[in-house]
């Protein structure tokens, strides 16, 4: 149910010139004008610059840079992603938080968003370096209505959102390294883990952690990544809100789920392809069995990635160490 500090936050953002009264707030909110005078308040603690004049009433002059729950959701175009927003100024991992929310019975569509993470991890427990304030941190708890077999096509939806997003408003060329991981000019820029609690024929919850790094500088980055991790800022030379980035990945998001719901994953795979980092080339291939080079061809329904085996018939590789940048 949207709360009172939701439906202010609408009424605000929807006003693009002037003032509105507090009158006319306590009108359409059915609340005193000294609880609007709070809830006010409230605002300015995130930030938020508010100009209040007698006869006119309240304007927004200054809006916060700095992520929070009213920040995320002011003008927040959207109709089921991001509607609840938990937010956290440091934590060990969105991820582990949002597990916490799922199993308690967190609806469809809520985020889970933090300024910092000190245990951000990617796949296989690998760690991900969050610095404070200069990425997104986040991870959305989805109850979608797929089977679980079907959970792998998710993480690679949410590689083509990253990679539209990117190429719409950053003027990059983004690449999606099988499966998750988004490269920009060959290091990476961003990276994807989705985890899930099923039963064998359906889904309890989806929870999909994205980390993007987006102001970092050079400095921001261990040396021992540099010369595989980039930043949108070391990219592009560009500083960038963190809260417009959050807003775009979850508006594409929401948009391109819809999609996926009603026409299956086809378009989506078709479109990861047409980002995929080295399809149609060569790559090297260790199993724990054997190791051998062959082309890369795409993507299957599963997740899986298409090759050929040493005898030349496709193969789908489901786990496996590949060496993505020999010559």
């Amino acid at each position: 149910m949207e709360s009172t500090r939701d439906k202010l936050i609408e009424i605000l953002s929807n006003i693009k010139d002037g003032y509105i009264s507090g009158q006319k707030l306590s009108d359409e909110l059915n609340i005193s004008r000294s609880a609007i005078w709070k809830h006010m308040k409230e605002l300015e603690k995130d930030g938020y610059e508010i100009e209040a004049k007698s006869r006119k009433g309240y304007r927004i002059i200054g809006f916060p840079e700095k992520p929070s729950e009213n920040t995320i959701k002011w003008g927040l175009n959207t109709k089921w992603l991001g509607k609840t927003v938990i937010h956290r100024e440091t934590i060990n991992s969105t991820q582990i938080l949002a597990h916490e929310y799922a199993q308690n019975g967190a609806e469809h569509g809520t985020i889970v968003i933090a300024e910092e993470q000190t245990k951000g991890r990617g796949r296989i427990n690998r760690p991900w370096n969050s610095t404070k304030g200069k990425g997104v941190w986040m991870s959305m708890i989805l109850r979608p209505e797929i089977l679980p077999q079907q959970a792998p096509q998710l993480t690679l939806l949410t590689a083509t959102v990253l990679a539209d997003v990117l190429r719409s408003n950053c003027n990059v060329d983004p690449l999606i390294k099988w499966p998750n991981d988004i490269l920009i000019n060959k290091k990476k820029c961003a990276g994807i883990l989705t985890e899930m609690q099923a039963e064998q024929d359906q889904i309890w919850y989806v929870i999909i952690g994205i980390g993007l790094n987006v102001n970092q500088d050079k400095d921001d980055i261990p040396e021992e990544l540099q010369s595989k991790a980039t930043s949108l800022y070391i990219e592009t030379d560009k500083t960038r809100s963190i809260n417009d980035f959050i807003q775009k990945i979850l508006v594409q998001f929401e948009k391109s789920f819809n999609v996926y719901l009603e026409k299956g994953f086809k378009e989506i795979k078709e479109k990861w392809e047409s980002y995929g980092f080295r399809i149609g080339e060569e790559i090297k291939i260790k199993t724990l069995k054997e190791e051998w080079k062959a082309p890369f061809l795409g993507i299957s329904e599963d997740g899986a990635l298409l090759t050929q085996s040493k005898e030349g018939r496709e193969k789908r590789i489901y786990s496996a160490e590949i060496d993505w940048f020999h010559s």
